[in-house]
């Protein structure tokens, strides 16, 4: 199988003479060198301080090189912060730009993986245009972000692998052509033999063989993570080992399993080659535990393993370093002499201390070129500090931007008030160069492109006198079909969602009509369901990934927070994936399934529209909204209202409820309740005994939490009463908190007030089983009652007596 195993271009070829096949093992020995160099390299550029930190992948080049060969266009890889050989392999990245990375240079043209905003060997190719649009996926190799997350990558290998199967399956999707070749395309994973402990490798492997993902996953094994070796990490300390349950056999489903030694040149490109045929032609997933690797750096530039590893395992790594290996076998087999590998050696080091130096050389000049604006112009200034402000800043060995307006900022400060000469000149300056450092270091949370929710026009809902009145699930589950009927992109999946149509029957019936490729079962793997979503996303289709409960949300919040939340800031707008997830919670009996963690939610999804409906009309709305559009959202329906009864609307999967505006429910002059989900119909409850009592509130529903109220209704409202107060059944201090400061700081809401503004949230524990756990644990409209009348109390107590003195 050499021959065919060593064709670059991925065709099966018969033949090889002597010279193409020499050309080939002399290319990829010196793809190892120059990687081994990288390296090393590197290393040192740390610990002389130029980068901050490093990470390489030393001790796994030709494992690496053998997976490039069988890596194609339009293929994907899912990896590790220890596949930069594969990325120079494979074309995807070269020497120049890992050094640009490592150096954190902020420019994407440097460091087209993320602009310098990730650490070295977290790669990634740019999916999108300038303005958003996708790029044709089918013409490139492609790499999703890396992320540091142990294990992380493996959740959205399952979405990225099902993409194939289902534009292989379904015709309707033939007109998506730039984002895959009929499903000709196999997803490529990596992961280090430590990280196959973490929950979310068993989940993956588990689903992948239950679905059939054509996937190739390798395990980097060099027997530690950090300083634990394989004896304390994993049963019999082998993966594979443990993983032969899920071999596949005759008329079942199951993985392909490979073992394969990391220094074995031959081995490993016979079974790449092997692995990625099967994968690609069969839809079976291929397991590669590549093995005896080694690590001759250590972890990483932070420490060093010595420490931990004896004077025999040190030496046997040094015996059996892949590349001396490598060597041996070129120079046993005759196919190059030892002068040519010397030589091969001397190139390869001189090319990477070349690229090394041209990268650092253009990140400096960067940082330099803004030294010298700022020193001009600090120099300008008649003033002892701001003379010492140009000379420190001339004296600096490293240019640093941290430094330099680290002392332009100072001397504003000093200035401050004064009519100095050069003054305004130099804070001209400085605000231009802030919108500058905005853009390289701020921006992008979202994609912001043309497809973005806020370029969705509002399209009001439509009633009529025969419009019907039926229970809310029922809304959602009309606004569902029609959007399904009209986009074949959208999918929707999790537990119960295919054939019993979700717990409370928002897509009961479409898995029969629309198929069960578009509506469809999956097991209880919360972190998977989210990276199903990823995966599908980034590859051009538009899936809901459903949660059943809010309080499972926490199971994949790694993978939501880690990759999806951060996945458009970290690529600087180079990738996205509008996923949704859907979930419930919010009001309901009982310590499971009751609760309102929207603190962690917001404090942990920055870069997800977090949209919280108060009835299922409003979550048809915000759905329309984002099904045509392009941006990651979640959303919460209230857990309590799938029953309730509310107006059909004619337009059902037309109508749109903007992201980011909170309207107004009820009209009143005394007092801001601002509200949201299930409590605000406990503040609609409260307001008809409020008005009994001669006060009259202004109710704002908030709708949607991030972003929080873009028009500034709040604000609005708050010139009319001058009073403010925010429910929600979050824990004290949190969702309600978070309106609060909005309102207060963003909104300047405080200048507004003449009285202090209150929240009203639930208590720090869960809610105990049964309605009275639920009355004293939650705001009850008493609460809210009683809460309200005590601001006005404050406000005029003559006209409104204590209730309880």
């Amino acid at each position: 199988m050499l021959d065919t195993a060593f064709d670059q271009n991925n065709e099966s070829i018969s033949t090889l003479s002597f010279d193409e096949f020499k050309k080939i093992i002399v290319n990829d020995y010196r793809t190892a060198l120059e990687s081994r160099y990288v390296s090393l390299l590197g290393r040192k550029e740390v610990l002389t301080g130029k980068a901050k930190f490093g990470i390489f992948g030393d001790g796994k080049e030709l494992a690496q090189i053998a997976m490039a060969k069988v890596f194609r266009n339009g293929d994907w890889r899912s990896g590790y912060y220890r596949d930069q050989t594969f990325i120079f392999a494979s074309g995807i990245s070269d020497v120049y730009r890992f050094f640009s990375q490592l150096y954190a240079h902020p420019d994407v043209e440097a460091d087209p993986s993320s602009a310098g905003r990730q650490m070295n060997c977290h790669f990634s190719t740019r999916v999108l245009d300038d303005q958003g649009n996708w790029l044709d996926q089918t013409v490139q190799k492609n790499s999703f972000s890396d992320i540091s997350t142990t294990g992380g990558q493996m959740a959205r290998v399952l979405g990225l692998g099902l993409a194939s199967k289902l534009y292989k399956q379904n015709r309707n999707l033939d007109y998506l052509s730039y984002f895959s070749n009929k499903g000709n395309e196999v997803t490529f994973c990596t992961i280090g033999n430590a990280a196959t402990s973490e929950g979310v490798f068993f989940e993956v492997i588990n689903a992948a063989g239950v679905h059939q993902i054509p996937t190739v996953i390798s395990i980097w094994d060099d027997g530690y993570g950090i300083s634990v070796s394989n004896e304390i990490q994993t049963t019999k300390g082998d993966i594979s080992e443990i993983l032969k349950g899920f071999q596949k056999e005759e008329l079942t489903n199951g993985i392909e399993i490979f073992k394969v030694r990391g220094w074995d040149y031959a081995g490993l490109c016979e079974t790449y080659e092997q692995a990625a045929s099967i994968a690609r032609e069969k839809h079976i997933p291929c397991l590669i535990h590549v093995t005896e690797l080694t690590q001759p750096q250590g972890h990483s530039s932070s420490g060093s393993h010595e420490r931990y590893k004896s004077q025999e395992r040190l030496q046997w790594e040094t015996d059996f370093d892949c590349i001396a290996k490598m060597k041996e076998w070129i120079q046993s087999s005759g196919i190059a002499t030892d002068e040519e590998l010397d030589q091969l050696d001397r190139e390869a080091k001189d090319f990477v201390r070349q690229e090394q130096k041209r990268a650092w050389a253009d990140y400096i000049r960067t940082l330099t070129l803004e030294a010298k604006e700022a020193i001009d112009l600090l120099a300008r200034i008649p003033n002892e500090k701001a003379d010492f402000a140009a000379k420190k800043l001339q004296s600096m060995v490293e240019p640093s931007l941290k430094e330099v307006y680290g002392q332009v900022r100072k001397i504003l400060h000093e200035l401050k008030g004064k009519q100095t000469e050069g003054r305004q000149e130099l804070l001209n300056w400085y605000k231009v160069k802030q919108e500058i450092n905005e853009k390289r270091y701020n921006s992008k949370l979202f994609t912001d492109g043309v497809d973005s929710p806020f370029n969705v026009p509002a399209v009001p809902a439509i009633y009529n006198e025969d419009s019907k009145i039926v229970d809310g699930r029922e809304v959602l589950n009309l606004c569902f079909e029609e959007n399904f009927r009209r986009d074949e992109r959208l999918l929707a999946f999790g537990e119960d969602v295919g054939k019993i149509g979700d717990v409370n029957q928002g897509f009961a019936g479409l898995q029969d009509k629309l198929g069960a490729h578009r509506v469809f079962d999956t097991g209880i793997r919360e972190n998977s369901i989210i990276g199903k979503g990823i995966g599908l996303a980034i590859r051009g289709l538009k899936p809901i990934a459903e949660i059943q409960y809010l309080d499972y949300l926490i199971y994949g919040i790694t993978v939501a927070s880690d990759d999806l939340a951060s996945l458009s800031y970290r690529t600087f707008g180079g990738q996205k994936a509008p996923v949704i997830i859907r979930t419930r919670g919010h009001r309901l009996e009982g310590v499971w399934h009751s609760g309102s963690p929207m603190s962690v939610i917001l404090g942990s999804l920055r870069g997800l529209h977090v949209c919280v409906p108060r009835n299922m009309t409003q979550a048809a709305g915000m759905y329309n909204t984002l099904f045509r559009s392009d941006e990651p959202a979640i959303v919460v329906e209230c857990l309590n209202g799938y029953r309730l009864k509310e107006r059909l609307p004619e337009n059902v999967g037309e109508f749109t409820v903007p992201i980011g505006y909170a309207e107004r429910i009820k009209e009143g002059q005394d007092i801001t309740v601002v509200s949201y989900g299930s409590t605000l119909r406990v503040v609609e409850e409260a307001a008809v005994e409020l008005e009994r009592l001669g006060i009259f509130i202004e109710i704002i529903d908030a709708q949607t939490l991030l972003p929080f109220d873009k028009a500034q209704l709040c604000a609005e409202s708050l010139k009319k009463t001058n009073k403010l107060l925010v429910v929600d059944e979050d824990v004290p201090g949190g969702a309600a908190a978070f309106i609060l400061q909005e309102i207060l700081e963003n909104q300047n809401g405080y200048y507004l007030l003449d009285s202090q503004p209150r929240t009203l949230s639930a208590k720090a524990h869960r809610p105990p089983y049964g309605s009275d756990g639920d009355y004293f644990s939650k705001p009850s409209s008493d609460d809210v009652v009683e809460t309200v009348y005590a601001i006005m109390h404050e406000a005029n107590p003559e006209k409104y007596p204590s209730m309880f003195e």
